[in-house]
Order: C-alpha cells, then sequence, then structure tokens
C-alpha cells in the first residue's frame, strides 16, 4: 500500500479528519479531536496506531515490521512499516481495529453527531 491509498482508506472512516498539529511532516487523523493513526512524511512509510496492549504485543512477536509505538505510549500504539511482512488486508485491519478502540472511547453525544 502507497501513502495515497493509506490516506484514501484512513480517511474513508466515519468522520475521520487529518491535521498537522507537529510541523508540516507528521500528519495526525482523527475522529472526534481523538488520534487514531498518526504517519510521517519519511522513507521508509509507517504508520503509528492505537493497538490493545495484548494484541500490541502479539503482533510485534509475528511480524518484523511492526515496533512499538514510534514516540508514543508503548503500551497502546504500535508502528507498522509499510514495504515488509505486514500486507494490505492486515493493514487495514489494524487501522480498523485503531479506529474502533477510539470511536469506542467516545461519549454518546460525540457518537451521535458522528451520525454512526
Amino acid at each position: 500500500m502507497n501513502f495515497k491509498e493509506m490516506d484514501s482508506y484512513l480517511l474513508s472512516k466515519k468522520g475521520a479528519t487529518f491535521d498537522y498539529p507537529f510541523d508540516k511532516t507528521v500528519r495526525v487523523y482523527r475522529i472526534a479531536d481523538k488520534i487514531f493513526a498518526l504517519t510521517a512524511d519519511e522513507k521508509p512509510l509507517s504508520i503509528n496506531l492505537k493497538c490493545d496492549p495484548i494484541y500490541a504485543m502479539e503482533l510485534r512477536s509475528l511480524y518484523e515490521s511492526i515496533k512499538g509505538g514510534y514516540h508514543m505510549n508503548k503500551k497502546h500504539w504500535n508502528t507498522v512499516t509499510l514495504g515488509g511482512d505486514v500486507d494490505d488486508a492486515l493493514l487495514k485491519e489494524l487501522i480498523d481495529h485503531s479506529y474502533e478502540l477510539v470511536y469506542d472511547k467516545l461519549t454518546k453525544k460525540q457518537k451521535e453527531l458522528l451520525g454512526r
């Protein structure tokens, strides 16, 4: 998956937006102002995704290209380097997982505003 495909998939999530709160190279994806993904304009392309702590550890043991979240709480975040041993289907699954973890923590009002 390239950046354009990944970006398109991230923004296809209900209520997903992005901004550049840190600098012009770090793109942050949010739902209701809560972060569910970050990516940097660097090579190799990578993405930070929120993850259930137990699942995060399992993924890191199974995939060389999944590490503890770079500049993030490594208990709850993974960094996935694209082009490695994580295929597009798994990457989409991990994006979905991250989105759902954040969505589940939103208030009832925030969820209603998203219309989901």
